[in-house]
Order: structure tokens, then C-alpha cells, then sequence
């Protein structure tokens, strides 16, 4: 036949590198997290805290004491069922503690919890509700991050410290008026007990929190059959300024994890401290999301032209001195919500080789019809990839705003500001 179909794969001029197998060493995407950005990151994870604290309470608590006021050698108690209902830290503070971790203090802090309790002396046994005012809650401690074997971060309470100032107890019931009578002198036992066990109590919390951190998915499906792997590499970099994380940042086809065909390389973010968060996206990071493309068939264009399959089978010696040249594209750029959104546009393509072929007629022609393919055919496949927008990582609830693109040798810098969007607000007036 004089015509045939031929199959033109373009790999978006990313891929023509050696094909060595991938061990990846250095991140894909790193992110930076500057001390700006931990003061104002915080309002999420006190809330994430308090959603959890309400969601599982207290642990019981007993204990005996004596009442010598009333006379009474010995009251077992035992406050069950315990429940925060308002949690409140005004001042509260995150400092990077280089190489270590990161220094919470707060203080002024306060709290109101209601529960059951049940007493038992040799005069009496009685049970009931009570509501208790915690105040002037001072805590410090050192929150050491890691790596999970999933790439998730994970915490650890380190060095804590917790007092509770102030305790005031009220009951209710039928005998609430005596029992709130001599409700003071309980008051000193259970601040005392509460001291002692605050500190477990919290560190105990702290694993509710990496569960609910490694909920969260690090390996997401991007279109129908391309995976995104944002796992975390290694342990967070901490310094005196900033906590830096690096992340894999590969593309996989779905059901494919095999590492693409060449390796990243470092790259290293500026010294800026003027935004929240830093975003560093590196030339691999794209270069993996193309070849992914490539391998999904994204790219793949199917002609029945005279012209091509006459030239292929009249100079099948003459192509094979020929090569390529993309000498010049426009790349636009832009954060739309939560993703990089990127668009490609050809300027100018041209076949280069032994003059006596490049001023040929055959050639020229081939080299429009190639031209022509890019421009009509391979560039809006590509956009139309690329206008899905890459997501970028971004911490539960907080959004990106006052977003700016720069372009540095070997990877993007994305300079971004965050808003925190409080659930309560989301469910409430539909933020």
C-alpha cells in the first residue's frame, strides 16, 4: 500500500538520556517550612490535637485521701468517663532545635472537662457528674521527627514537662451543695495526681496522632493511571531556621513501580525566610511525570500520510544521520489552588545533519511534517496532560496562597504563604 500508518512517540525531548536503572538518592520535590510558617502552621495542629483529645478524653483516674477536716480517715475515688469540652493555649510556641527536633512551650493554658466520679468512704458511697476547670497549664517538651518504614513523618514527645496551676471542681446531683461544700481540699489531690499523669497521658496521645498521620496518603493516583509518590526519603532535616523535608517525587504508572531510567540529582533550596513555605521542584521531578506519560501511551500520535511513509522507505540510510533539535519553547507557569499548572508552546523545530541532506527537498519536507506533528499533535496531547496541574504537598486543612514561580538551574522554587481553613469553619458557613 502506498499509504501506512506509522506510530510517532515523543517523549517530550526529556527522555533521551542513558537508560540506567534508577536508585533514587535525592529527593524529587523538597519542602521547606520556615519558622513563619511553624507559627502559623500551628492553629492546624492544635486543632488536630484537640479534635483528638475530645474524640478519646482522659483516661480514668483514682486514688484515696484522707479528709481530716471531716474527720475521715480514707475516701476512694474514681473519676470515670472523662471528656474535654473547651481546650484553650494562647501562647504557644514551635522553635527548631537544630539536628534534634522541635521545643513546644506554652503556658497560660486552660482547659474544661466534665465526668462521672464515684467516692467510697467507711460513712458513706456516693456517685455523680462534676465539671473541672484546669488553669495556668505550663508545658515544654521536645517533639523528635522521623521517618515511618511507609515514608511518613512521625512525632515523639521528648523531655516533657506539664503543670497545672489551678484545679476547680463542681459537682451535681442531689447532694451537689454538700459535696461542693469540701470540693476545695479535693482540689490539692488532684492537681497532684493530674501532674503526675499528664505526661504519659500525652505521650500516649502522640500515637494517635502518627496513626492519623499515616492515614494520610503519601502514594496518590493522579488520572486514571498514573501514580504520584510523595513518600517521604529520610528523616526531616531540622535546622535552627527551618524544617526541611525531602520527598521522592516520582511518577509511576499504575501497577508499575519500577523507578524511571535516570537519577535525580541534589539540588539545593536558596536561604529565604521571608514566605511560610518553600517548595523546591526539581527538573527530575518533571522529567519523571513525561517519561510516565511516554510510557501510558499519552504521547502517542498515529498518521497515514503519503509524504512521511514515502520519505521513511526512500532514505532509510539519509534519516539515520538525521537529528532533532528543539532549539527553542516557551514553558508557562502558574499555582492555581492547590497544583502547578504548566503549558508548553513550540517556537521553532529543525532536522540537522550533513548539509547535503539538511538543504534537501526531502528533508525540509520531512522536517515540516515533524514540525507540524509537535506543534498540532504532541504539544496539545502534552497540555493537555499538563492542564490536570501537578498537585503540590501541602499540610491537612491549609491552603496556598500569595503563591510565586521562579526558575532556577535544575529546578522550580514555588514561594507560598498559607491559610489555615478550620474545620469547624468548613462545616459551618461552607469555606
Amino acid at each position: 500500500m502506498e499509504s501506512e500508518k506509522i506510530l510517532v512517540l515523543c517523549g517530550c525531548f526529556l527522555l533521551w538520556n542513558p537508560l540506567i536503572q534508577s536508585t533514587q538518592l535525592y529527593p524529587g520535590i523538597k519542602v521547606r517550612i520556615t519558622q513563619k510558617g511553624l507559627d502559623y502552621g500551628m492553629q492546624a495542629g492544635m486543632e488536630a490535637i484537640e479534635l483528638i483529645v475530645k474524640k478519646n478524653g482522659i483516661p480514668d483516674f483514682k486514688g484515696s485521701e484522707s479528709l481530716e477536716f471531716l474527720k475521715v480517715d480514707y475516701v476512694d475515688y474514681n473519676f470515670s468517663n472523662i471528656k474535654i469540652n473547651t481546650f484553650s493555649f494562647p501562647n504557644i510556641s514551635l522553635t527548631p532545635v537544630s539536628g534534634t527536633g522541635v521545643k513546644v512551650l506554652s503556658n497560660h493554658g486552660s482547659t474544661n472537662v466534665s465526668m462521672a466520679w464515684e467516692v467510697t468512704s467507711p460513712l458513706f458511697r456516693d456517685e455523680g457528674g462534676a465539671a473541672l476547670f484546669l488553669a495556668e497549664i505550663f508545658f515544654s517538651g521536645l517533639v523528635n521527627l522521623s521517618r515511618s518504614d511507609t515514608g511518613h513523618p512521625t512525632m515523639k514527645l521528648e523531655d516533657c514537662y506539664i503543670r497545672v496551676g489551678h484545679a476547680h471542681i463542681s459537682f451535681s446531683g442531689e447532694f451537689s451543695v454538700l459535696y461542693n461544700s469540701f470540693a476545695e481540699p479535693m482540689e490539692k489531690p488532684i492537681l497532684k495526681n493530674l501532674n503526675k499523669k499528664l505526661c504519659p497521658i500525652i505521650m500516649d496521645r502522640f500515637e494517635d496522632i502518627n496513626a492519623n498521620i499515616s492515614s494520610l496518603e503519601v502514594v496518590t493516583k493522579f488520572g486514571e493511571d498514573i501514580l504520584l509518590d510523595y513518600s517521604l526519603l529520610e528523616p526531616p532535616e531540622i535546622t535552627q531556621s527551618s524544617i526541611d523535608l525531602n520527598l521522592k517525587g516520582t511518577f509511576y504508572q499504575v501497577g508499575n513501580l519500577t523507578d524511571p531510567p535516570f537519577q535525580p540529582v541534589p539540588f539545593t533550596l536558596p536561604d529565604r525566610s521571608d514566605s511560610m513555605l518553600y517548595i523546591g521542584i526539581s527538573e527530575y521531578f518533571l522529567r519523571s511525570a513525561a517519561f510516565t506519560y511516554f510510557l501510558t501511551g499519552a504521547f502517542n500520535i498515529t498518521l497515514t500520510t503519503k509524504e512521511l511513509s514515502k520519505h521513511l522507505i526512500q532514505n532509510p540510510q539519509g534519516i539515520g544521520s538525521l537529528f532533532s533539535q528543539v532549539a527553542s519553547t516557551d514553558v508557562g507557569l502558574a499555582i492555581l489552588g492547590q497544583k502547578l499548572i504548566c503549558s508548553l508552546s513550540l517556537n521553532r523545530f529543525r532536522l540537522s545533519g550533513p548539509e547535503s541532506n539538511r538543504s534537501s527537498i526531502e528533508v525540509l519536507r520531512f522536517e515540516n511534517i515533524l514540525s507540524s506533528i509537535l506543534h498540532f499533535g504532541v504539544f496539545p496531547l502534552a497540555n493537555a496532560r499538563l492542564q490536570q496541574g501537578f498537585p503540590l504537598p501541602n499540610p491537612h486543612q491549609i491552603s496556598l496562597v500569595k503563591s510565586d514561580i521562579e526558575v532556577h538551574k535544575g529546578f522550580l522554587l514555588v514561594s507560598t504563604d498559607l491559610r489555615y481553613d478550620p474545620l469547624w469553619k468548613k462545616q459551618h458557613f461552607g469555606g
